[in-house]
């Protein structure tokens, strides 16, 4: 498998795979019932993308690869998700700026994924744009009953885009893979949906009565293999079985 193209389908993966188990994390502790197996759901999704495209990639490197190698058998500088999806759940305020700010992005980003000619990814996107859809009504709807809320539930919400601000521009940013690929109509053009992203989440943030940030600085390098410490605390119970017993299986 060509190395850009394999990156490239980990980099989609590694997004579903991180956010989902940060979801996860929610399963228990969700503010109320439905909420909680709302969050839950979510991350059902994203695990279930990121397990469709790991399979993908085992099939075609062969020589026994499975799906499990890819979450269970990588450390920290080879997973290429966005610095985003790594970030701490926070309160419920967190929780849902984060994945707001995600779904805007990964909704418009599947839209045009849709067009790939790749045609296994051109099929992902096509099954995923249905759950992911809903999981942008989710987050929408919550971003703005929160925001728009209580003076609690206000101050929350834009504490918690104003620390989820800096982790925005990565995920428009190509890595070299994606600047490769594009070239075929394999990958997205991030650019090219930039702008509608930040007009859709500035159109959101005012729905919700919030205040856009004011500040340009931005966190870079999930996509190349640099990331935050979360990820580290994340993959450590994430593979911790794999590793206390390499090569075991249910």
């Amino acid at each position: 498998m060509d190395k850009n193209l394999k990156d490239f389908f980990l980099h989609i993966a590694d997004n579903g795979l991180i956010l989902g188990h940060r979801l996860s994390e929610w399963c228990g502790h969700g503010p109320v019932l439905e909420q909680d197996m709302a969050l839950s759901n979510i991350a059902l999704d994203l695990i279930g993308h990121a397990r469709f495209l790991y399979q993908y990639i085992a099939k075609q490197e062969g020589n026994g690869a499975t799906e499990d190698d890819y979450p269970f058998k990588r450390d920290v500088i080879d997973f290429k998700n966005i610095l985003l999806a790594e970030q701490k759940n926070g309160d419920f305020a967190h929780t849902i700026v984060r994945q707001a700010i995600f779904d805007t992005y990964n909704y418009l980003f599947t839209s045009q994924l849709i067009k790939s000619s790749n045609e296994q990814l051109s099929g992902y996107a096509q099954k995923a744009i249905k759950e992911i859809k809903y999981h942008r009504y989710f987050s929408h709807e919550w971003f703005t009953r929160l925001g728009d809320g209580t003076e609690e539930s206000k101050s929350r919400m834009q504490s918690a885009l104003e620390k989820m601000w800096p982790y925005i521009d990565e995920a428009f940013k190509p890595a070299a893979y994606e600047t490769a690929l594009l070239k075929d109509n394999v990958s997205v053009d991030l650019p090219s949906i930039k702008d509608q992203f930040y007009t859709e989440l500035s159109a959101l943030i005012d729905q919700a009565t919030l205040t856009k940030p004011d500040h340009a600085y931005m966190q870079y390098g999930g996509k190349k293999g640099n990331h935050s410490e979360h990820l580290g605390f994340i993959l450590t119970e994430l593979q911790f079985l794999q590793r206390a017993y390499p090569g075991q299986k249910w």
